[in-house]
């Protein structure tokens, strides 16, 4: 793991943590394919964010969601999605109890992958003074590999948590991790590593 550059404000991002990732649903009729283990990763991020908190560093909750008319579903149907995230699902809401979210937490909004894309979330890291990202969440080789590019260009160090994160198959999670790893050596690791790195910030 690399050091935390001097001076380093940190914020969390969770990336699409949804309730439709602990619904009791068969992966062949999910509407995005998910690779084995994929909620006992998601549910991983649990413990990363009660310890963010106790650091005071801030946790920003992202959730993909999109009309019922399919207005803003985009080019997302192209490939092997099928339609998702609706905002007339309930299972499209956030992870509120799994995830221990609170009513006065961060929370965007988002109609792409990124979750820089067409959202306030610069905004808001400017207004924290955040520089170094933590992310974790799915997909690995979707929306976290492109917002993990997005801040990679928007010159923000970044921390993918490899066992709080998950894929549409093991292979692309494997395969998005080395290509975020290409960009910022040592930005991928376990979260065990990085509770230990941010408890040594005190």
């Amino acid at each position: 793991m690399k050091d935390f550059q001097k001076n380093a404000n940190l914020a969390l991002i969770v990336i699409d943590i949804q309730k439709s990732d602990f619904a009791n649903i068969d992966n062949e009729d999910k509407a995005i394919p998910e690779m084995p283990d994929y909620s006992k990763r998601m549910l991983n991020t649990r413990l990363l964010i009660d310890e963010c908190r106790k650091l005071k560093i801030p946790v920003i909750f992202i959730q993909e969601i999109h009309r019922n008319n399919l207005v803003d579903m985009g080019r997302e149907l192209d490939g092997d999605e099928k339609v998702h995230f609706l905002d007339n699902n309930p299972l499209t809401e956030l992870a509120v109890e799994e995830m221990g979210i609170l009513s006065n937490d961060y929370k965007i909004q988002k109609r792409r992958y990124s979750a820089f894309y067409g959202t306030d979330l610069e905004i808001l890291l400017k207004g924290l003074s955040a520089n170094t990202l933590i992310l974790t969440g799915g997909l690995t080789d979707v929306c976290v590999h492109y917002t993990f590019v997005d801040a990679h260009q928007g010159d923000y160090h970044c921390y993918v948590i490899e066992d709080c994160t998950a894929g549409s198959s093991e292979d692309a999670h494997t395969s998005a991790l080395k290509a975020m790893e290409y960009l910022q050596n040592g930005t991928v690791v376990k979260r065990s590593e990085m509770i230990e790195k941010i408890n040594q910030l005190q």
